[in-house]
């Protein structure tokens, strides 16, 4: 998302680059100037790598055991299925820092 607000660059550019629409893009902008998108990065910034599941499918609860995996650099991190959002967000920063 960072990279959207450079001079010269294009909201639209930005999300084809990393498969997104532009309006996402245009959401996470408006959020963070709201305050509503942040995480404790004192780094530049730089884009996830999102995976999507089909919708078509009914959502499945998650098995007991579950886990939500990070993995960077051949450390993997698993945190419970249910761990809160921000939880999850400090803990790949962590990562990112460590490297």
């Amino acid at each position: 998302m960072l990279e959207s607000h450079a001079a010269g660059v294009r909201v639209v550019d930005v999300a084809r680059r990393h498969g997104v629409v532009p309006q996402q893009v245009t959401i996470w902008r408006r959020e963070a100037r709201q305050g509503k998108l942040a995480l404790p990065v004192e780094d530049e910034a730089g884009f996830a790598l999102l995976a999507l599941e089909d919708v078509s499918s009914p959502p499945s609860r998650a098995a007991p055991g579950a886990a939500v995996e990070i993995e960077q650099d051949g450390v993997t991190i698993r945190l419970p299925a249910d761990a809160a959002p921000e939880r999850i967000a400090a803990v790949a920063v962590a990562l990112r820092r460590a490297r």
